[in-house]
C-alpha cells in the first residue's frame, strides 16, 4: 500500500516526533497520507502523499524544523509547492 520511498521518508520523519506524541502523529499522518492516494484512486501511497500529509497535519509553528528534517532526509518539498 506505501512504496518504498513514501514509507522510508514517513519513518525517519516520525522517528523525529517527539516520544510522548508519536503514536499519535504516526496514526494521523499514516491516514492522511492513505487519504490523498485514495482521493487520486491510486493504491499505494507515495512521497507526495506523506509531504502534503505532513504539512496539513503539522502545526505552522513546527513547519521549520519540519522542512529541515525533510531537506536532511532529501526529500525536495518544494517541488510540491511549499516554500522554503
Amino acid at each position: 500500500m506505501w512504496n518504498s520511498r513514501a514509507q522510508d521518508i514517513f519513518d525517519k520523519l516520525i522517528k523525529k516526533t517527539p516520544i510522548f506524541i508519536r503514536s499519535v502523529v504516526k496514526d494521523t499522518i499514516s491516514k492522511k497520507a492513505e487519504f490523498f492516494a485514495k482521493e487520486d484512486d491510486r493504491d499505494q501511497v507515495n512521497e507526495k502523499d506523506v509531504v502534503d500529509a505532513f504539512f496539513i497535519e503539522t502545526p505552522f509553528g513546527f513547519h521549520g524544523p519540519m522542512k529541515c528534517d525533510m531537506e536532511e532526509f532529501g526529500v525536495d518539498y518544494q517541488k510540491y509547492g511549499y516554500k522554503r
